[in-house]
């Protein structure tokens, strides 16, 4: 799960990681009244209105900018809110602003910044163990420097049996050529960085930039939050944090139906059982010459009702032009998961493409002539390889 800047800003100062203050807002005087108070409580003279989507590169695509003025926050938010954000990572379709972040500027006078680098904690999944990724590169994207310059990325690899050591967080900071307060600072930093995204299960927290000022002080001027939902049952408050609005309408309609569905940008429909069979019927139609439109995993309880949820999910994909069933009956009885296509095909009237239905297992004879017999526009195919054919022929 995802969340926006100023939910991770709060999280860190949460387990005292200094941030770059700020206050969101859902209109232009919401955001003027923020700006206000946030000049009360920094002396903040000049403020930041960042726009709040799950994407990055928000400055590229015009959702950060500076008001110098309470009228120029006022018109910058007008303008930020409510506009479609396009970003490298939104993709050209873009982002709906909904939410904005007012906040103070880091950039103040007796304290300008002097260095921005880049830090952030993440699994790596070949090793098994956390790691923190720093440069002294930061406010740039990442991805650039370690195309052009990859000796600047440095790593340090955290034993999960201890836990982040003292030497280590020392460690970092020296690399980072900070000597005497700074260098305190970003140990400090870079501690309580580790137990907030320890603690509270994250996937990552990404750094870029943080930021020495010159009285000695490092801060997190943005945040990226990305948190492992399986550990998500131990965190209600964040859990609450979930912003439905930034998700795909349909990977969340699916999520209410206990069913595990991402979108892709294929043509062929998946409906599948078991995360290891939707990968082989993915590569299958790929090697048929189309393109999954979908991963769909129905789970063991393939009953009518859940079916037809899948139909109807998948059906809202208008690329879709053919949708390819492969189930295997282990828990589940194949002739139940052929009744339920039925009764679902039933039930949602008319369907607009094929369906090629592929079960396998536990009474999969029965299940084969229940589809056979239902004179409905349904293929009935046992082989993977004739499942494959059969994708070829609707794509001929």
């Amino acid at each position: 799960m995802n969340i926006h800047e100023y939910q991770g800003k709060s999280i860190l100062k949460r387990f005292g990681v200094g941030i770059q203050e700020g206050i969101v807002a859902e209109t232009p005087e919401e955001a003027v009244e923020a700006a206000k108070l946030l000049q009360q409580q920094t002396g903040t003279g000049w403020w930041v209105v960042k726009a709040q989507i799950h994407a990055g590169g928000r400055g590229k695509g015009g959702g950060v900018k500076l008001a110098k003025s309470l009228d120029e926050v006022k018109e910058i938010a007008g303008k930020i809110l409510g506009m479609t954000l396009v970003t490298p990572q939104t993709g050209p379709e873009g982002k709906f602003v909904r939410k904005i972040l007012v906040a103070q500027d880091v950039y103040y006078p007796g304290a300008e910044p002097t260095k921005e680098f880049y830090m952030s904690v993440l699994l790596d999944r070949q090793t098994g163990r956390n790691i923190i990724i720093y440069t002294t590169e930061g406010g740039m994207d990442i991805e650039e420097v370690a195309h052009a310059t990859p000796e600047k990325i440095l790593r340090e690899e955290i034993d999960p049996s201890v836990g982040l050591q003292g030497f280590q967080a020392r460690k970092i900071a020296y690399n980072l050529g900070l000597t005497g307060e700074a260098n305190k600072q970003m140990v400090k930093f870079v501690s309580a960085l580790y137990k907030a995204y320890d603690s509270i299960d994250a996937s990552q927290f990404e750094i870029n930039p943080v930021l020495k000022t010159s009285d000695s002080k490092i801060i997190a001027v943005d945040a990226k939050v990305n948190l492992d939902e399986n550990g998500l049952f131990r965190h209600p408050d964040i859990l609450e944090m979930r912003d439905v609005t930034e998700e795909d309408a349909t990977e969340v309609e699916a999520g209410e139906h206990n069913l595990n569905y991402v979108k892709l940008d294929g043509n062929i429909g998946c409906m599948v059982n078991g995360a290891g069979l939707a990968m082989a019927t993915m590569d299958i139609i790929k090697l048929a010459g189309g393109d999954p439109a979908n991963f769909l995993d129905v789970g063991g309880t393939a009953d009518a009702a859940r079916v037809e949820q899948a139909f109807r999910i998948i059906l809202k994909d208008e690329n879709v032009k053919a949708i390819l069933v492969n189930i295997f009956g282990g828990i589940v009885r194949c002739d139940r998961v052929a009744q339920g296509i039925v009764d679902a095909y039933n039930n949602i009237g008319e369907i607009r493409v094929p369906i090629i239905v592929r079960l396998q297992g536990t009474n999969a004879v029965e299940a084969k002539r229940i589809i056979d017999e239902s004179g409905l526009r349904v293929k009935s195919v046992i082989l993977l390889q004739e499942a494959a054919d059969s994708v070829k022929e609707v794509l001929a």
